[in-house]
């Protein structure tokens, strides 16, 4: 990636800040797709989603950056100590002295790092809403969870490479967390879709353009607002040192990790197995919880924050707890938990085993199952 991230550098000078932003995205976008499928059809797809993010996001940019000179927007944080930062929407390296004087506004008249944020959620968004016109007309999931880690580590990188700001041990750290869940999670769910075929969360919302999009969006929502507070730190002019209560937030990202690895890794143990065709789990982790791995994921971004909180100057930067809330609750009631339990009720509900494990076995939280069979 960083050998990647130099070609890239040496590629953008000389070219406007939106087509600096269409490259970056373009490198980490194209070969992942192009990796993604072997045929013909996905090899246009992703072309085409290249293609189209590039018109999207010179239109983001441009409406942008005409709405964020707006008086109302640009009295924001005005009181934060982030704002004595001098940073632009857009992450201060797309911009050189001969490129910004072209712009509808100058850079140097933003003082605060909000409005980085807001370009790499615009970037976010560009290449989610590209993937939907592609897999809308291709009527195929495929590339949904391949789009979401390139969304991941377009702005994990993006974001500590080319915001301007010196690169320090702790903004080495965060990103190297969420790109080390992003890589992890994104083979596994990737090599799972190309072997069972098929994404069965999106077998009715494919067939209906509109809807389709919602996941989308959802999905741009879910990386931007996750990633917040890593966006937040890497934008920053400088960061505290780390230290002791740092091993706090890389502990529990750690065991976060780590419980969500080991329960994917019992799970496709179980399923590999033909004697177990059509039973659900019980064992390992899964005797602790109906859905350990996604207990995990929630745990690992409350890590994520902890790391970045400690380094916070501002009481407005709290407000990036919403990261590790958002994904509890987007988990917990929305995409997650609540279509497979009503996946599982369709399949098992009727058998009287199922339902003993659904009263012993919280659907969520680890508990053990000492403490299960007293509660």
């Amino acid at each position: 990636m960083c050998c990647r991230l130099g070609s890239v550098k040496q590629h953008i000078n000389g070219h406007s800040p939106y087509h600096r932003l269409v490259i970056i995205t373009e490198a980490f976008m194209y070969r992942p797709l192009l990796c993604s499928f072997n045929n013909f059809a996905g090899r246009w797809a992703a072309q085409r989603a290249i293609s189209t993010t590039g018109r999207a996001l010179r239109v983001f940019g441009q409406g942008a950056s005409k709405w964020a000179t707006a008086p109302a927007f640009m009295s924001l944080g005005a009181n934060s100590t982030a704002a004595s930062a001098s940073t632009s929407f857009l992450p201060s390296y797309l911009f050189s002295t001969s490129a910004s004087s072209a712009l509808p506004f100058q850079p140097s008249s933003f003082h605060f790092q909000e409005m980085g944020m807001l370009g790499w959620f615009l970037v976010d968004l560009a290449i989610n809403v590209a993937g939907w016109a592609v897999a809308a007309t291709l009527k195929t999931e495929k590339f949904y969870d391949a789009l979401g880690s390139v969304s991941f580590l377009t702005l994990t990188a993006g974001s500590l490479f080319l915001s301007g700001t010196p690169i320090t041990a702790r903004k080495i750290l965060v990103s190297a967390m969420a790109g080390i869940w992003t890589v992890r999670l994104g083979s596994y769910l990737i090599h799972r879709v190309h072997k069972v075929g098929k994404d069965s969360r999106f077998d009715e919302v494919k067939h209906q353009p509109l809807t389709f999009l919602v996941y989308w969006v959802m999905q741009a929502a879910w990386v931007w607002v996750t990633l917040s507070p890593v966006l937040l730190i890497n934008g920053s002019a400088s960061t505290a040192p780390l230290a002791l209560i740092d091993l706090i937030g890389v502990g529990v990202y750690a065991l976060g990790l780590g419980i969500e690895v080991v329960a994917d890794s019992q799970k496709d143990h179980f399923k590999s197995n033909p004697e177990n065709k059509g039973k659900f789990i019980t064992e390992g982790l899964w005797s602790w919880s109906r859905h350990p791995n996604y207990f995990g994921e929630s745990l690992l971004w409350w890590g994520v924050f902890i790391t970045c909180a400690s380094s916070f100057t501002s009481t407005s930067q709290f407000a990036t707890v919403a990261s590790p809330v958002f994904v509890y609750c987007l988990i917990r009631y929305l995409s997650g938990v609540p279509i497979l339990e009503a996946q599982a009720d369709k399949r098992w509900g009727h058998l009287p085993e199922y339902q003993e494990y659904k009263e012993k076995t919280p659907v969520f939280f680890l508990l053990p199952p000492s403490v299960n069979k007293h509660s």
